[in-house]
């Protein structure tokens, strides 16, 4: 699952990123800890050069009432083992909350890193998970809907991350299940409507875990109402080794790990 991401950088960077103008560029502020309920940043096929705020946590335009689906998983009831080998069915072009977010309402989820931990611990023992050599903003294959609440009449848009079998790295933390991480050449294929279907679930791979990497973080993420740069503060070592040139392209914004020593002496790790 994930349940809990960052969006730290600034807005002219994701604007420049995603080639988009912020829809209301006075909503967005930095979010430490982006849960269910949040409002955060996306870009929706329906406008492919607009950058949108949008709640976490997707509920289907058919729902009585709100529903917060956080996350989709691209094999729908297929895989209930969560089998890192699985390679078949893309049960998500059935689940009756996505079907028809699948094929025509996708959209770019902008994010800087995520919170994983354990299958068991949860978040009781966080790993802040990132892209290795500075490569953020990115993007998280999303789907969102529009919902009218039927007490206020009000329309809200509401997104969720897809989800697919678990990767390298985050099976060593110990989690069975891994995002869907776009590169960056897949973005425009991904919100075109237009797009065929198979080439949308041909999508829905694992990211290569030699392009990420994660370090533990402190529990305090657990909570939704803390968010602050604390957060992102590593208590421990990094899951796999980087070097001088590596860290000093990230230093900036997470530390990569490091511990106040390793700061000091900058030496590979």
């Amino acid at each position: 699952m994930c349940g809990r991401y960052v969006v730290v950088s600034e807005l002219k960077a994701i604007e420049k990123k995603f080639n988009v103008q912020t829809e209301n560029p006075e909503q967005f502020q930095p979010n430490y800890n982006i849960g269910p309920g949040s409002y955060a940043p996306i870009v929706a096929s329906d406008a492919p050069h607009t950058l949108r705020m949008s709640q976490f946590g997707l509920t289907p335009f058919w729902a009585k009432k709100r529903m917060y689906l956080f996350n989709a998983r691209s094999e729908g009831d297929q895989n209930k083992s969560d089998d890192p080998m699985y390679n078949g069915a893309r049960g998500i072009i059935t689940k009756p909350a996505f079907r028809k977010p699948i094929r025509s309402q996708r959209c770019l989820i902008v994010a800087d890193a995520f919170y994983e931990g354990p299958k068991t611990e949860r978040l009781s023992k966080p790993y802040l998970v990132y892209r290795r050599n500075g490569d953020r903003p990115f993007a998280f294959a999303g789907l969102f809907d529009h919902w009218t609440d039927p007490e206020t009449g009000e329309i809200i848009c509401s997104h969720s991350i897809i989800t697919t079998v678990s990767n390298k790295l985050t099976q060593r933390i110990g989690h069975h299940r891994s995002p869907v991480i776009l590169h960056e050449q897949a973005y425009s294929t991904w919100i075109d409507p237009d797009t065929p279907l198979e080439q949308i679930t041909a999508l829905l791979e694992p990211f290569p875990a030699a392009e990420l990497n994660a370090y533990p973080v402190s529990p305090r993420v657990k909570d939704p109402r803390e968010n602050d740069a604390e957060l992102l503060q590593p208590t421990g070592e990094r899951i796999e080794k980087e070097y001088d040139y590596e860290i000093a392209r990230n230093v900036k914004l997470f530390g990569m790990g490091q511990s106040p020593a390793r700061d000091r002496r900058m030496k590979g790790s």
